[in-house]
């Protein structure tokens, strides 16, 4: 799984032994100026998956306010959305909870010339599902004897897999919640759910190990992402996922705009429109 990680011993939270010291908050100048080249590189994976036939899985998993959504538009802002799909399905149906668990994703993989973003996964049934009782413990047990097999499968057919875990502290939890309660703005984002597992901070903490111990396999790893701070984070979770596919850049295409056709006549429309106001 790359760098050796450790769990706190009181915290519940993963530490990288390897990660620096803590640094300044990054500006957003400085941000935007790392991240433009990053984009850059998205845009020729883009090109290569249409060009090859590729197809691209790409999983988020993490605690409540872990930046989940926050990497995925970083990851989408300058791509195509017929490319970078993102699935981020509701809570099941009647007749989807009927089905063997996994049956509802596997609808969204990836098909020839796509990248798949996954903004939480079948991985619920082992942390929310878990956690909250919306499934038996034979039912989480279950899924984490059988879901390496499936992943299995879906690598050896030839979709690349990546899973990335962001990992938060506790004070950080606290501060994002805290400001979704006090922000309009972020209000729509804080549900009944977020509050009740709020306080289930360490069952979290051993349904995300015993994840690790059962799914993190050769085929499929997870990846660890600190994500204290949501720059740095989103910047090396992109910078990382580029190592995992191997893509080549294609050749810039010289392109000059054609001849704008006469006007032959036209002219504008000379009933009245109803402009916007303009108060910007």
């Amino acid at each position: 799984m790359g760098k050796k990680k450790h769990r706190g011993a009181r915290s519940g939270e993963l530490l990288d032994p390897a990660a620096a010291a803590p640094r300044d908050p990054m500006t957003n100048r400085e941000y935007r100026r790392l991240l433009r080249p990053l984009h850059g590189e998205l845009v020729a994976v883009q090109e290569w998956a249409e060009a090859t036939g590729a197809r691209i899985c790409i999983v988020f998993e993490g605690r409540d306010t872990a930046g989940k959504g926050g990497v995925i538009k970083a990851i989408t802002a300058r791509v195509s959305p017929r490319v970078f799909r993102v699935v981020a399905l509701p809570a099941p149906t009647e007749r989807e909870r009927s089905q063997m668990y996994i049956q509802r994703y596997l609808p969204h993989l990836p098909a020839a010339g796509e990248i798949v973003i996954f903004d939480r996964s079948w991985y619920n049934r082992a942390g929310v599902e878990r956690v909250m009782g919306f499934c038996t413990e034979a039912e989480a047990d279950h899924f984490l004897q059988l879901i390496p097999v499936v992943e299995r499968a879906i690598v050896d057919s030839g979709v690349i897999m990546v899973k990335y875990w962001l990992e938060l502290s506790e004070e950080q939890q606290t501060l994002r919640l805290q400001s979704r309660i006090d922000d309009p703005r972020k209000v729509w984002k804080l549900s009944d759910l977020d509050l009740a597992s709020y306080s289930r901070w360490y069952d979290y903490s051993r349904a995300r190990d015993l994840m690790f111990h059962y799914t993190d396999t050769g085929w499929a790893p997870w990846f660890v992402v600190s994500n204290d701070d949501k720059k740095r984070g989103r910047l090396n979770v992109i910078d990382h996922l580029l190592t995992r596919i191997p893509y080549e850049p294609l050749a810039h295409r010289d392109i000059e705009l054609p001849a704008r056709q006469r006007a032959d006549g036209y002219r504008p429309p000379t009933q009245p429109l109803h402009w916007i106001p303009t108060p910007y």
